[in-house]
């Protein structure tokens, strides 16, 4: 660890809420609602004050445009004083491992000393707005004054302009959807589809199995929510008897007849968010709380969002193992966000392939292929879901984990992002 412990970032305890399939039982809450449940729920398992935090950072992708600054709404909401400021991050798929390593950045820097760090996400309810047209037309009609002034809405105005725009789910700047990306990447890297159904089915049975032997107990916080506003504390996206036999009868979801990209062997739209501790090793002596482990390192990368869209990982791994000098050997846990089974597969097919290793810019590690023994053991996103904003934070829960259930020294997190991004992170368990 670093000797000056009031600069060495450490992870102290983190927290989600269930990730509930999108359009059942917090179909009805805010992304604030759930973020606000983490928060509350981290503070109560740490024991800290409310007041302790020096700041909030959540990730979010989809803003509510009422709770725009995410992070400040949700922290006031769950107790911490208005004193203590909070900001809201997004880049995709790992908006909270930005907000995670933020949170690392102001501690290194001597900037605070506590954070809790996190991300929400609900697409049980996304932002719907108005076309441009109508919303020009809106926008002109506050100068009129009369009825007949209000007329003149009219001028120049089609049925047509009425029809709702919906969030793009297509990347803005290449036009194609991730699932269409995930098709062409695997094709690229020889990826079948039995491959890609045999991997999700693996990651549901695997979740089950965590959730069987209680691995995720003291992590996920109980929400009330529903029509009965029951508390639930179980994700409900894990089908526990999926087998590849059965995935290999649905029909293609984004390249049609040939694509071998379908719902089972994609994540599935998810509500849920998570929160973590994030303290200096100091602060967290000084406030008798258990440093679990130390955020050594990370790294961002960005790529061709053409060819290259979901292989972050494949491109931040070796760079932050190189910076380290470390091995795949040497890395006892590994954590990635599982986007689409083919995405997963095509990033190990890359990690592999020396011809990708040997263009990967700071890069000195030789291919390998990865140790699945050590790679998610307790689910992924596949299995468990996958809230945008959410899903890092949990990703580095589990690892430290897992890292102190088997005794490892060295965890490694990544993910892939819109837009060509990619993110990977160090993590070292403490004594």
């Amino acid at each position: 660890m670093d000797s000056d412990k009031s600069r060495q970032p450490v992870f102290v305890a983190g927290v989600r809420t269930p990730f509930l399939r999108s359009g059942t039982e917090f179909k009805n809450l805010m992304a604030y609602d759930l973020a606000r449940s983490a928060i509350a729920g981290l503070i109560s398992k740490t024991g800290i004050a409310a007041g302790d935090p020096d700041a909030t950072i959540l990730g979010t992708v989809i803003q509510e445009v009422r709770t725009a600054n995410l992070a400040r709404e949700a922290a006031l909401a769950a107790g911490i004083p208005n004193n203590v400021p909070a900001h809201t991050v997004s880049m995709a798929c790992i908006s909270s491992n930005l907000a995670m390593s933020q949170a690392c950045d102001a501690i290194r820097l001597g900037r605070a000393s506590m954070v809790v760090a996190g991300g929400a996400e609900t697409m049980s309810d996304v932002p719907i707005r108005v076309s441009r047209k109508l919303r020009a037309k809106l926008l002109e009609s506050r100068k009129y004054k009369s009825p007949l002034e209000y007329t003149k809405l009219l001028k120049g105005f089609k049925f047509s302009d009425l029809a709702p725009e919906l969030p793009a789910i297509a990347e803005f700047s290449t036009g194609e959807t991730m699932g269409e990306s995930c098709d062409k990447l695997a094709a690229q890297f020889g990826v079948s589809r039995s491959q890609q159904d045999s991997f999700a089915a693996a990651s549901h049975k695997r979740a089950a199995a965590a959730w069987k032997d209680g691995f995720y107990d003291d992590e996920v916080i109980p929400v009330a929510a529903g029509s009965k506003n029951n508390p639930v504390g179980f994700d409900n996206g894990i089908r526990e008897d999926s087998e590849p036999e059965k995935l290999a009868k649905l029909r293609p979801a984004f390249v049609k007849p040939f694509g071998t990209v379908t719902a089972a062997n994609a994540s599935f739209l998810t509500d849920g968010a998570s929160a973590c501790l994030i303290t200096s090793a100091s602060a967290a002596e000084k406030k008798g709380l258990r440093a679990r482990a130390a955020i050594k390192d990370y790294v961002f990368v960005s790529q061709d969002p053409v060819h290259e869209l979901l292989l972050g990982p494949a491109y931040a791994l070796p760079v932050l193992l190189s910076a380290n000098n470390l091995t795949h050997k040497d890395i006892d846990v590994f954590e990635f966000h599982e986007a689409f089974a083919g995405q997963i597969l095509a990033n190990l097919e890359a990690l592999a392939s020396d011809k990708f290793m040997k263009a990967v810019k700071g890069n000195k590690l030789s291919a390998f292929n990865m140790p699945m023994e050590r790679f998610n053991t307790k689910g992924g996103s596949l299995s468990i879901g996958h809230p945008f904003g959410a899903t890092g934070t949990r990703l580095v829960s589990t690892a430290v984990k897992r890292l102190e259930q088997e005794n490892g020294r060295f965890a490694v997190v990544a993910a892939c992002a819109a837009g060509g991004q990619g993110h990977a992170m160090l993590i070292e368990r403490l004594p």
